[in-house]
This record gives structure tokens, C-alpha cells and sequence, in this order.
């Protein structure tokens, strides 16, 4: 796969995730968060097993005899961190709007290279730092946050930034080692459903009636976000290190800001807008400030 091919498998992923957000918020009418986000990834993973048998089972079985463990350890750690991190977003939802939710999600953004340099040591390219404050200024000026005061909702939000940033961090290492994105797409749906699923039956009801009352945004978040964009997040970092890939996926909050607007009429005003320009600016220096460095000594 080439490197322009995982950027629009991440342009893809982000543009699902931001359209995503109005699906959270409206598929809570009759549903609580555990039990939405249980079915959500449940029927996420129902959507991949026919990709898996079509394309990847033998390649999969080949990928995961290099170390059963590292596999299977890896890609459970990462379903964990992704529980957590939706978990975290979808009881946020009911606190607080989509705006405050993208903006606060888009935190995993500062938090990825900062964990990745004391975590692994590594390096980070110097437009990194840059990009992030364009993305988290964009973001602060996608919403209406300058007029509300923090709610609970904003702090449960920032909290799962935390856990998308290990979630993509941790992808990042396993798609190095074992070429399987669907294999891995799988184990961790199957563990984010049954980890929110054990929560609903602790706090929530599961009432089948209201359940498929909210089919279309359990669908919709299930399918393409649930299980085809969180792939489509694999492929994209197999060859995009985590810090450009968090940048990158920093659009799902201009994503989701466009989307509120159009879907829920919410007004997109001037400072939207220039906060879409910052992100955009803020993607494009992670991508081309690297490549024009390699450009020069050609």
C-alpha cells in the first residue's frame, strides 16, 4: 500500500468519525451509552466478518503464526483502549453538544507526540508541533465553547483523549508487525462490545423496542464507523506514524461541525469557519513540511 493511498483511507476514517457524531448524539433518544456503544461495535464486527473471508483469512492465519501472543495481546490492548476511549465519548454526549465533543476528542492530537516522545524516545519531525497548535486552535474556534462554561461532559471528553491517543499509538506498532488490519479490526470491535455490553447489563436496560427504534444511528455507527472506519485507521497508519495520523485525523472535528450544520442546522459561523482553514493548514504542514525535506536532498 502506498503512502498516498493510506492518506485517503485516513481522510476516509476521519470524514466517517466526524459524521459519526450526530449519529452519538441522536441514537441516545431511548438508548443509554453502554448499551448503544455495545450494539454499535457488535454490529461493527458483524460487518467485517464477510471482508475478513473474502480477503484476509489466509493472509491473517500466516500474519498471526509469527507470534501468537504479541498478536492477540496487542490487538485486545488496543480494543481496550478504544472501549475506553468511546466509552468516554459517548456518556460525554449526553453532557455535553457535538461541537465541545469534537474539539475536546481532537486533544489525542498534542497528547499523541508527547506520549511518543517520553514513551519510545522517539523523534518527532519539527512540523509536528506546529500542526498541533493550528489543530487544537482550529478546533477551539469549531466551537461554541467561548459562550459555555465547562461542563462534565467536556472533562469525560479530554479523559477518552487520552485512550484514542494509546489507541492510535498502539496501532501504529501492531500494523508494523502484523499486516492484518481486518484480523485486527475484529478482536477489537469484539472486545469493545463486550466490555460495554457488560456495563449495560450492570447500569442500563436493554429494551429490543427502543433498540431498534434508534436502528438507523446504530447502523450508521456500527457499520461505517464502528467497523469499516477503524479499519480504514489501520490501513492508514501502515504507513503514516502516529503523530501525522492524529493531525490528519483532527478533520473529524471540522467534519462534525460541517455535518451538526447541515444535519442539525447549527449555525456555522465565521469563526468555524477559519477554525476549518486552521486545521486544514495544520494537516497539510504534518504531510508536505517532510516531504519537501526529503525533496531537497534529491
Amino acid at each position: 500500500m502506498s503512502k498516498t493511498t493510506s492518506i485517503f483511507s485516513a481522510l476516509l476514517c476521519t470524514l466517517i468519525w466526524g459524521t459519526t457524531f450526530i449519529a452519538q448524539e441522536t441514537g441516545m433518544e431511548l438508548i443509554g451509552p453502554y448499551v448503544f456503544n455495545g450494539v454499535r461495535f457488535f454490529v461493527g464486527f458483524l460487518a467485517l466478518i464477510p471482508f475478513y473471508f473474502l480477503i484476509e483469512r489466509k493472509k491473517s492465519i500466516k500474519e498471526i503464526s509469527k507470534n501468537k501472543f504479541r498478536f492477540f495481546f496487542y490487538s485486545i490492548l488496543i480494543g481496550f483502549f478504544l472501549f475506553l476511549g468511546s466509552v468516554f465519548q459517548q456518556v460525554a454526549l449526553i453532557y455535553t453538544d457535538v461541537a465541545n465533543a469534537a474539539f475536546f476528542t481532537i486533544f489525542y492530537v498534542p497528547m499523541v507526540p508527547i506520549i511518543v516522545f517520553f514513551m519510545f524516545k522517539k523523534n518527532i519531525h519539527w512540523s509536528v508541533w506546529p500542526s498541533v497548535f493550528l489543530c487544537v486552535l482550529g478546533g477551539y474556534l469549531l466551537t461554541n465553547f467561548q459562550d459555555s462554561t465547562i461542563r462534565i461532559g467536556d472533562s469525560l471528553v479530554i479523559i477518552g483523549a487520552l485512550f484514542w491517543s494509546l489507541h492510535i499509538i498502539f496501532i501504529g506498532k501492531i500494523i508494523k508487525e502484523f499486516d492484518a488490519p481486518i484480523t485486527i479490526g475484529l478482536v477489537q470491535t469484539i472486545v469493545v462490545s463486550f466490555c460495554s455490553l457488560i456495563l449495560a447489563i450492570i447500569f442500563e436496560e436493554f429494551i429490543l423496542i427502543n433498540i431498534l427504534n434508534q436502528k438507523i444511528q446504530i447502523l450508521y455507527a456500527g457499520i461505517l464507523s464502528g467497523g469499516i472506519a477503524f479499519v480504514l485507521q489501520i490501513y492508514a497508519q501502515k504507513n503514516i506514524p502516529p503523530a501525522p495520523s492524529a493531525i490528519i485525523f483532527s478533520l473529524e472535528g471540522v467534519f462534525a461541525t460541517v455535518a451538526a450544520w447541515i444535519i442539525l442546522s447549527q449555525i456555522l459561523n465565521i469563526n468555524n469557519i477559519i477554525g476549518c482553514l486552521f486545521i486544514l493548514i495544520g494537516v497539510l504542514i504534518s504531510q508536505l513540511a517532510p516531504l519537501m525535506k526529503k525533496a531537497s536532498y534529491k
